[in-house]
């Protein structure tokens, strides 16, 4: 009975998660030149992957197949690429 309870409890927690996924279309249309990193954290969340050099930072949301990059001078974006959604 308790495998058959958290099997479904968990089922529902990725179904749930893979449906509110902040990856759509309308978000990323949300994006301009010039927004500073914390206004993509209210649109996206935290990045899932951020590295850097020589000032600037590039920032990834998603995987592979469902994506959102982001590159960054100083803290306002300068350009902004996706892909999946």
């Amino acid at each position: 009975m308790y495998r058959k309870t958290m099997f479904w409890i968990l089922s529902a927690s990725l179904l749930l998660a893979i449906s509110c996924s902040k990856l759509t279309t309308e978000n990323y249309d949300r994006l301009e030149i010039g927004m500073d990193y914390d206004e993509l954290v209210n649109i996206f969340g935290e990045a899932d992957e951020c590295g850097g050099a020589m000032g600037i930072k590039s920032c990834t949301w998603g995987d592979d197949k469902k994506y959102v990059v982001v590159n960054f001078a100083g803290d306002k974006v300068i350009m902004f690429s996706g892909q999946g959604l």
